[in-house]
């Protein structure tokens, strides 16, 4: 039986493999952000409908692996895939970046959910969230001694309290010092994607002895194969 997989983008990693990927096998992509252009794979756009519409999918795609690729924090998506693919009978794998490790130096405080980040930002006046566009849902909620930086894939509308900041990683060191200094950021706010490419923020708030607030973590659900690392996963797939 040929092999046909379905891939599901999220990190950045995703798109190294989907490129050594042929016309058979499926590249999947939430819809947010840009539609890479040039892969031989198909790619699709759009959800499945949760874990039921998943399985179908794989089904009537005539899918024999899933290689769940999406964020670390993408926990419901991770949870669908794996219960999908093993309601249809076919082989889960992940792609799960290592998580970032303190360094000397810094000061992280891991936090477990929103509430506690709030709580946890209280002596601050300056924060620069780097979680995506969550905080997004929270503008009217910022204190008034407190004025938010917002970094996400794309610029939109914040408040008197608030700018959205559009940028897409990598980011560079001295762009991050820069964007540190002219902010005047006094905390940093982070999920632990574990990317190299978002890693420089950490350096800068090493540098200048600014604490970062770190989501915990999600639990994310057994699979058959846990690889972490594009290397890793191709020569499994025997594509290196």
């Amino acid at each position: 039986m040929n092999r046909r997989i379905l891939l599901l983008g999220g990190v950045t990693e995703a798109l190294a493999i989907a490129r050594r990927l042929g016309p058979q096998h499926v590249y999947s992509l939430a819809g947010i952000g840009r539609v890479p252009e040039g892969l031989a794979c198909q790619v699709r756009v759009g959800g499945y409908g949760g874990a039921e519409g998943l399985a179908a999918y794989l089904r009537e795609a005539g899918i024999t692996l899933l290689i769940d690729a999406t964020h670390p924090y993408a926990a419901q998506i991770s949870r669908n895939a794996a219960v999908a693919a093993r309601a249809v009978g076919i082989p889960c794998w992940a792609l799960r970046r290592p998580a970032w490790q303190a360094q000397p130096g810094d000061d992280w405080r891991e936090v477990e959910d929103w509430a506690g980040l709030i709580h946890a930002l209280k002596p601050f006046r300056r924060p620069l969230f780097t979680l995506g566009r969550e905080p997004l849902q929270h503008l009217d909620e910022i204190p008034p001694e407190q004025f938010w930086t917002l970094r996400a894939l794309q610029a939109c509308p914040g408040n008197d309290r608030c700018e959205v900041i559009g940028a897409r990683g990598p980011f560079h060191l001295d762009d991050e010092r820069m964007l540190f200094a002219r902010r005047a950021i006094d905390v940093l706010v982070s999920k632990n994607s574990g990317s190299v490419a978002t890693e420089p923020k950490l350096e800068v708030a090493r540098e200048l002895g600014i604490p970062v607030l770190i989501l915990k973590r999600p639990a994310l659900p057994p699979v058959d194969l846990e690889l972490a690392s594009v290397a890793q996963l191709l020569s499994t797939l025997d594509l290196a």
